[in-house]
This record gives structure tokens, C-alpha cells and sequence, in this order.
């Protein structure tokens, strides 16, 4: 019987790290995106993906543009390259930086047809569309959303800086941990377990981890500096 206690004891003080399961859902805030969102749906021509050369996206970018208006073809309506503020820590200093979300990929709002084809795909840097090569495939509205959304955040940003509780814009942090890596906790009621990451929130550098506990995973949230490499 006292084995069960101690059980019991050593139980109820792990489930105090535990991520809640069954909390209440909160109640549905407003999506900060939905005028973009909005925006985007009603803009002509569909979202194709390019594939350009590492480093020269921004290059390709104003050759597509460049070539468009000099062949006088009116069906490429906005070229785009996302791009992100991160932090990158070099010997102990930390860095902003703005860098391509996405290397070697540039995107392109257009009619395709033969004419605009032509001018994407024989632009220098570009070495093809993403897809069948001549009959490319659009992006869906919730793809080109994902791929286009660090431009809202830019936008929501610069509103932001006007209103009277302004908060730092939030910039991405560099992590050293990936989704599926299995890491040992070092502190807190599961010191000394192993686990295994299933979210990373780089903004309040906490992960959520997977622990093996009486034959089931359970997710506890743990900061980053709760958790140490293999």
C-alpha cells in the first residue's frame, strides 16, 4: 500500500507540469489577417512558385519585372520574395538580421498563358516553375497564404508602431532544437527523462515535449533552458 501512495504522490506532482488536455476553449479572437486574407482573394491572376538560383531571388525578382514591362506583356501582375527578421547569435552577440524565407524559390501573381510563361521562365536566375514544367500548377488560397503571410506580419507591424500600447515587433528566433528531436529534461518533475519535441514557440522559447509516462505520451511544456541535446 505504501508503494501505491508514494505512487500516487509522485503522480499528482508530475501532472503539475503537464500541458492541459481538456482546458475550455478560449473564445475565438479576431484574425489579425482576415483584411489580407480578404485582399487576396480578390486580386487577379493566380500565385505560381518559381525556382531561381540561391541568393539571387531578389535579382530574378526585378529581371521578371524588368523583362514584363519591356515586352509589354500585361499578365504578370506582382512578383514577391518573403523575407523574416531573425536573431542570429556570432561569438556570443546577437544580430538582426533580414534574410529570404524561402531560398531559391520566388513567387509570382500572374495570368498564365503563353506570353507570360515565356517571360517568367526565360528570365535569367530562373530555372523553372515549381511543378509540370510548362503547364505549372497554382498554389491553393491557403498555400499562398503560408508562403505570403510574413508580408502581413511586415504590414501589421507598421500599424502596430501607430497604436498607443505599442509592443516590440516580435522577431524570430533562432533554435537549436527540431520537431521530432529527442532530448533528456534536465529540470522539473520529469528531470532526467527522455522526450521527444512536438511544438517549438520560438517567441517564448518553450517547447512542448512528448513523455513517455505509464506506457503513454503526455505533453509537458518545458523552456528551452529545461532541456539539453542527446
Amino acid at each position: 500500500m505504501s508503494d501505491v501512495n508514494d505512487l500516487d504522490i509522485e503522480l499528482n506532482k508530475a501532472l503539475d507540469d503537464l500541458v492541459p488536455a481538456d482546458e475550455k476553449p478560449a473564445e475565438p479572437e479576431a484574425d489579425p489577417y482576415e483584411e489580407f486574407k480578404r485582399e487576396l482573394r480578390l486580386k487577379p491572376g493566380r500565385w505560381y512558385v518559381i525556382h531561381s538560383y540561391a541568393g539571387y531571388e531578389k535579382k530574378v525578382k526585378a529581371n521578371i519585372a524588368s523583362r514584363a514591362e519591356n515586352m509589354q506583356v500585361d499578365g504578370i501582375y506582382e512578383i514577391q520574395v518573403p523575407t523574416e527578421d531573425v536573431l542570429e547569435t556570432k561569438n556570443g552577440q546577437a544580430k538582426r538580421v533580414n534574410r529570404v524565407r524561402v531560398p531559391g524559390y520566388v513567387l509570382v501573381r500572374m495570368e498564365l498563358d503563353e506570353d507570360t510563361w515565356s517571360v517568367v521562365r526565360h528570365t535569367p536566375g530562373v530555372t523553372g516553375f515549381v511543378g509540370n514544367a510548362h503547364n505549372p500548377a497554382p498554389l491553393r488560397f491557403d498555400e499562398a497564404f503560408t508562403m505570403l503571410k510574413p508580408i502581413a506580419d511586415e504590414q501589421l507591424a507598421e500599424q502596430q508602431k501607430s497604436a498607443p500600447s505599442q509592443q516590440p515587433s516580435q522577431v524570430a528566433v533562432e533554435v537549436d532544437f527540431e520537431v521530432g528531436e529527442t532530448i533528456t529534461i534536465t529540470e522539473g518533475s520529469f528531470a532526467g527523462f527522455p522526450g521527444t519535441i512536438s511544438e517549438i514557440q520560438p517567441a517564448s522559447r518553450k517547447l512542448t515535449v512528448l513523455v513517455s509516462l505509464f506506457e503513454r505520451e503526455t505533453p509537458v511544456e518545458l523552456g528551452f533552458g529545461q532541456v539539453s541535446k542527446l
